[in-house]
């Protein structure tokens, strides 16, 4: 399958998906998540806010702020593509943007550099053995990734993993990704 063809499939099965089996097991990874030595030795973490349709990241950014951790979730600009963390330390901190995202609200949020995030938990549509990814195509994440030095971890269900995907020389793959069934890679 194209690149194309698997987002249009897994989003599909995203949407489908019945909200009580998805709050279940958006806990049952956060907790498997919270156990390993990533989350553990972490002190500022980058991370999306989720839509109603994916696995609930919700309750991750909670713990980090029970837990004394910094938050920081993605401000993108679209002319270049490019992409800022800025910290958030509520949810009034953010703005309803394009394609329901929510992002950090400039006048409210401070920026976080690259080197200040130790744990990227990196989104994405479907994740292969090797750590590639299908995002939703803007290729903001690759162009951040390049040059970060930290953890890097992806949140999913298992029937967002596949045994290979397609992917480009500019790709970079995450270090972990964890499903609900424990660790994918």
């Amino acid at each position: 399958m194209t690149k194309t063809e698997w987002r249009k499939r897994i989003k599909q099965l995203l949407i489908s998906m019945d909200e009580n089996n998805r709050r279940m097991k958006s806990e049952k990874i956060a907790a498997l998540l919270f156990k390993t030595e990533q989350w553990q030795k972490s002190r500022c973490i980058g991370i999306t806010v989720s839509r109603n349709f994916e696995l609930d990241t919700s309750l991750i950014i909670k713990k980090a702020w029970d837990e004394g951790k910094t938050v920081s979730v993605p401000k993108c600009y679209s002319a270049d593509k490019k992409m800022e963390f800025r910290e958030m330390k509520s949810h009034d901190d953010l703005e309803n943007v394009y394609m329901d995202l929510y992002e950090p609200i400039l006048e409210k949020t401070k920026l976080i550099s690259k080197d200040q995030i130790d744990l990227l938990i990196v989104p994405g549509l479907i994740f292969d053995k090797k750590g590639y990814r299908i995002g939703y195509g803007g290729g903001y994440y690759d162009r951040f990734l390049q040059g970060y030095q930290g953890s890097t971890v992806s949140i999913a269900f298992e029937f967002q993993t596949a045994e290979e995907l397609p992917h480009e020389d500019f790709d970079i793959p995450v270090d972990k990704i964890m499903t609900e069934n424990g660790n994918f890679i």
